[in-house]
């Protein structure tokens, strides 16, 4: 055992945020801490690092064991650079290495080394070589590295970054300083993709324990190996990955359902024979009796739907043109910095097209260029016809209006056709009951991102351009906004560092790096296949265009289509013909199981199956071989869907 909490509660004001949480961290453990915005994960995460006292049980660590916490510590206006900083957290080793430099002052002033000289220095400089000092320099260089700091920048001051670069320097302290136990809130908010998968094979090697909050369900599902829940004041944890949380979270609803609705018909059936034989005196004692069992009797309570099963539809916009935006020789500059230098981009009706490249490539730049919010210096961007835009970037949770609630800000823009439909609209971002008329000024940050969607969403528009929109939103309503997106009928463009996200959504992904633009078919899956390929190893759609002659010039003829050009054409076509047979096979299949799952889910939720244990796991065996075989079909679903993305698209290069 690393770390123990006993039965911790903790309050505010007249508002008990938790109660009864007891969890224990061994060396090894990747506990995920999950719940919605508000349920005091940060606060508990606080107590296990001892920043803050529960208001009771007890907080108890191994003797000697160093618990990290990621924190915002750093002074921004700082002179000294960012390898500076993070050399702190090693000043451990500059203090070893201050006291073998002096031993060896003391042995050449004295001109001899006596045995306790010699046994001092030998003890030294073992503490000094198992620390790791003498790869102190390049293990600080590797970690500001993996997180995104090039050479120039580990040099720069600190005064010079923004925060969430600052977090970056705190999270290369943290790991640098090795503690026993890592506690990790929101450790990938501040990171691009490049620095998340960094980060994650960094976080593998890790040998202690790890309690973490994260919204990054691609996170989650690679790393987590128990889930501790918080939610409604409720605490509970499940043991196994993220998967199997989500799994037996649904479970345990539907036989808390089970069991409340027998018991409610029970407590019915009682309270009817009270009312029934109040009066009549042969009856007292039964009458007595039954009343005392109720008022003794421990009701069970369904927690209070969280909105999971609320679900956002976009209206339906307006048809645009077929190529609804094209940015044509784009060039820009900050200063002396040139951004672009005659960057290309169209963007076809349907498109979902995902951005990605590591901070300071300029993807933003480039997103709020096709937005029209960003003047740029040269070239033409080009609107197709009835195209209409709408831009969401993280600048408009500032220009939400404090004194309004949350139902007037959204009626701010609606008209007055919207006005019947603004609650439930609220109500699938997670705004229910009186949430609606809390004042903006007193919404947490993640409360702010989802009435900043609710309003960009109220009103169909056929192109949206959309700037990292689920910073700030717990899975739930990151869970809302993808599946709304999913059915959304215009035209999509987006920044996003959630994986899950960009997987559900993406089907082709545009990589920025140094202003230069390579454009990927398929979601960030299949865009990582094909970039991570063994070097020399072209995808084949490449080598096949290679092979392709090309015009060099306006008069240049094309030769036609040598015979192992045509074989190939031919092998492709029956290629993409045999996975679309197989893709409509697997549909249908996938249909036929979670058919059923969904009729096996029934039975299990009934009442009189807690009586015949047996049949209940013979039941629950089968839907969990159900479920699995859904998930391999999707995963092959999605393998074909790519591969035929890809088919399609050498056919388009080859003319």
């Amino acid at each position: 055992m690393l770390l123990r909490l006993d039965d911790v509660a903790k309050s505010f004001a007249a508002r008990t945020l938790f109660r009864g949480v007891s969890l224990e961290v061994r060396p090894g453990d990747r506990i995920g801490l999950v719940g919605p915005n508000g349920a005091g994960k940060t606060t508990l995460l606080r107590i296990a690092s001892g920043d803050e006292a529960p208001d009771a049980g007890q907080r108890s660590t191994k003797r000697g064991a160093r618990i990290g916490m990621l924190r915002q510590e750093i002074d921004p206006a700082q002179d000294h650079s960012v390898r500076e900083e993070a050399g702190r957290a090693l000043a451990h080793l500059v203090e070893l290495e201050n006291e073998l430099r002096d031993l060896e002052a003391r042995m050449a002033a004295s001109g001899e080394v006596s045995p306790a000289h010699a046994e001092a220095y030998d003890a030294a400089h073992t503490r000094f070589e198992h620390a790791g000092g003498f790869e102190r320099e390049a293990r600080i260089e590797r970690v500001l590295a993996g997180l995104g700091f090039d050479e120039t920048a580990r040099g720069r001051p600190l005064r010079t970054f923004s925060g969430g670069w600052l977090m970056r320097v705190e999270l290369a302290k943290l790991l640098l300083a090795e503690p026993d136990v890592l506690l990790l809130d929101e450790p990938t908010n501040h990171l691009d993709l490049p620095s998340i998968q960094w980060f994650e094979e960094t976080l593998s090697a890790f040998r202690g324990g790890v309690i973490v909050i994260s919204h990054d369900r691609t996170f989650l599902r690679r790393h987590v190996t128990r889930v501790a829940e918080l939610a409604l004041g409720r605490f509970a944890v499940y043991p196994g990955d993220y998967g199997f949380y989500l799994e037996e979270r649904e479970r345990r609803k539907e036989e808390l359902t089970a069991r409340k609705r027998a018991q409610d018909r029970k407590t019915a059936e009682t309270e009817r024979f009270i009312e029934r034989f109040r009066y009549k005196a042969s009856k007292a004692r039964q009458v007595q009796s039954r009343v005392k069992a109720l008022e003794k009797q421990e009701r069970i309570e369904i927690p209070e739907e969280d909105g999971r099963r609320i679900r956002l539809r976009i209206p339906a916009p307006s048809r645009a043109g077929a190529i609804p935006i094209r940015l044509t020789g784009i060039h820009k500059r900050f200063g002396e910095t040139i951004v672009y230098r005659g960057a290309e981009l169209s963007i076809a009706r349907g498109d979902r097209l995902a951005l990605v490249g590591p901070n300071g490539a300029g993807k933003s730049t480039l997103l709020r260029i096709l937005a029209g919010v960003l003047p740029f210096d040269r070239g033409e961007r080009e609107l197709g016809h009835r195209v209409e835009v709408a831009f969401y970037a993280q600048h408009q949770l500032e220009s939400l209006d404090p004194d309004r609630s949350v139902l007037e800000e959204l009626g701010a823009v609606a008209t007055l056709d919207d006005h019947a439909r603004l609650r439930s609209h609220l109500g699938a971002f997670l705004f229910s009951g009186d949430d609606v008329e809390k004042k903006v000024a007193v919404l947490s940050g993640g409360e702010k991102a989802r009435l900043a969607l609710a309003k960009l969403l109220l009103r169909p528009s056929n192109l949206l351009i959309l700037d990292e929109p689920t910073n700030h939103l717990d899975v739930v309503a990151c869970e809302v906004l993808e599946d709304a997106l999913r059915q959304y009928q215009g035209t999509l463009a987006f920044i996003s560092h959630d994986r899950t996200f960009i997987n559900a959504l993406a089907n082709r992904v545009v990589e920025i790096t140094a202003g230069e633009l390579r454009e990927f078919p398929g979601n960030y899956d299949a865009y990582l296949r094909r970039t991570l390929e063994p070097a020399g190893q072209a995808p084949p759609e490449a080598s096949e265009a290679a092979e392709t002659p090309t015009s060099t010039g306006p008069s240049a003829a094309v030769p036609a289509p040598s015979k192992a050009d045509r074989q190939r054409e031919r092998e492709r076509r029956k290629r993409r013909e045999r996975n679309e047979r197989r893709i409509g096979r697997i549909e249908a299949e996938i249909l036929e199981k979670e058919t059923a799952a969904s009729e096996l889910g029934w039975k299990l939720a009934d009442p009189d199956l807690f009586k015949d244990l047996e049949r209940r796991q013979n039941l629950e065996t089968e839907r969990s071989g159900l479920t699995t075989e859904i998930e391999a079909l999707y995963a092959e679903w999605e393998r074909l869907g790519a591969e035929v993305a890809a088919l399609d698209d050498a056919e388009e290069a080859h003319g």
